[in-house]
């Protein structure tokens, strides 16, 4: 797809939900979206397991609960959880990115959101990434 972001471009979006936030502070599921507040993104937590708040931001059910705009999506779940996730992503229509994070893969959800438009990054951390830049 010749619309494809590059990682640079993606880094320069700023709204992106996180589904599989955790509330374990020692799971790379937590850091890494801390670590992206700390860099100034805006973070949302998606986490149907957790009730109110992580570091200060509400927790959604869904990527489609999101009531703000969401650039990125990246997902901390499993690879066979993976087309779950995009089916919610896709109830929205200004993601440009579904990110899974290191270890996670599923080619069938990547083949889907890229026909929907998104640029699909797989088995990368965001955290690496961005540092590496």
């Amino acid at each position: 797809m010749s619309d494809r972001l590059s990682i640079p471009e993606i880094f320069a979006l700023q709204r992106i939900a996180v589904v599989g936030f955790s509330t374990n502070a020692q799971k790379p599921s937590h850091k890494v979206p801390k670590y992206l507040m700390e860099q100034g993104y805006t973070v949302y937590p998606v986490n149907p397991g957790a009730d109110g708040d992580i570091l200060g931001q509400t927790v959604y059910a869904t990527v489609a609960e999101i009531p703000e705009p969401v650039d990125v999506v990246c997902v901390f779940r499993p690879s066979e959880a993976v087309p779950e996730v995009l089916e919610d992503v896709l109830e929205r229509s200004d993601v440009k990115v579904f990110w899974m994070q290191q270890g996670i893969t599923n080619a069938s959800a990547a083949a889907k959101a890229e026909e929907h438009g998104m640029t699909v990054i797989q088995d990368r951390c965001m955290h690496q990434e961005h540092t590496a830049l």
